[in-house]
């Protein structure tokens, strides 16, 4: 068998003979098909989105000085590793305590008040020694208390436009709303049982009212209400042959009901009468020029 003969050439050298016997290539461009303008904006505006809810999600810890917290705590926060508000919802309470920009139970600032009357009952004065019982100014305390009387159904129901309005001014400065009483004017301005269906329906149109101002601006809503005496509860041996007022309408748009009698001497008893996560159950109260204090038997 004849030896072979192997030759090795350079890289270069091997390279020129390929390239002369390969065709050229041709280079084209492809262009993207082409959209119409509502589908680029669409594709636009997911971008933009896109972007935003990356920003949201970064956003960093300095935001909180907007919200109450000091410049201190933000620092010390940076200080623990803990720079974006994501890097707070992923630390334990515990740890987020323990570096003071976090705290395990907001302080209860206080807020305002608005008081609808439809009795005439409210009295400023008497909430001055209320006020130096728990050692607060008497002007700024009555500063903070917006009255409004009403004098018809139909003004006390204007008046909750005008709370909606007044809320939405001061956004999450007021936390109370009290009404005393919701039926008082109903029961004057409706009488006989032939008003009887017309005064409910208004009376469930404030009641919703009240439940829609309560929800969008985070406010408690506290009503009193009237009692009346039960003609039917001596045939049915009744031990209280009062009722309160305002029927199934105010009974099923109430949260939670209670229902206040007078007991011993100074004694006021207050029970649970309806709510739906709590059990019935009694306290004793008594009330003193300092406001609400606890019964002394």
């Amino acid at each position: 068998m004849p030896p072979l003969n192997v030759m090795v050439l350079p890289a270069n050298e091997l390279v020129a003979p390929l390239k002369m016997m390969l065709p050229p290539l041709k280079v084209c461009s492809v262009r993207p098909p082409a959209m119409f303008p509502e589908e680029q904006e669409a594709i636009e505006g997911a971008e933009v989105v896109e972007a935003e809810e990356e920003d949201d999600f970064f956003l960093d810890v300095d935001v909180l000085q907007n919200h109450g917290i000091n410049a201190a705590d933000i620092k010390k926060l940076k200080t623990a590793g803990i720079c974006t508000l994501k890097g707070i919802q992923m630390a334990t309470k515990k740890k987020a305590v323990r570096h003071q920009g976090y705290p395990a139970r907001a302080a209860y600032t206080g807020g305002k008040v608005i008081f609808i009357d439809t009795e005439n009952t409210f009295r400023p004065d008497r909430l001055r020694p209320i006020a130096d019982r728990f050692n607060l100014d008497q002007s700024a305390m009555l500063d903070n208390v917006l009255y409004a009387r009403a004098y018809t159904s139909e003004h006390q129901y204007e008046l909750m436009d005008m709370v909606a309005a007044k809320l939405h001014e001061e956004a999450g400065v007021f936390k109370l709303l009290i009404v005393d009483s919701i039926m008082a004017l109903f029961r004057v301005d409706f009488s006989g049982r032939g008003e009887l269906a017309d005064r409910q329906q208004k009376l469930a149109q404030m009641l919703s009212r009240l439940q829609k101002i309560s929800e969008e601006y985070n406010v408690a809503v506290f009503l009193t209400n009237q009692m009346t005496a039960d003609p039917g509860a001596a045939l049915s041996f009744q031990a209280d042959p009062k009722k309160p007022v305002g029927g199934h309408i105010l009974a099923h748009a109430s949260t939670t009901r209670i229902s206040l009698r007078k007991g011993r001497g100074e004694v006021r008893i207050a029970k649970i009468y309806d709510s739906p996560d709590l059990p019935e159950s009694e306290a004793s109260f008594a009330i003193t020029s300092g406001g609400v204090t606890d019964a002394k038997e």
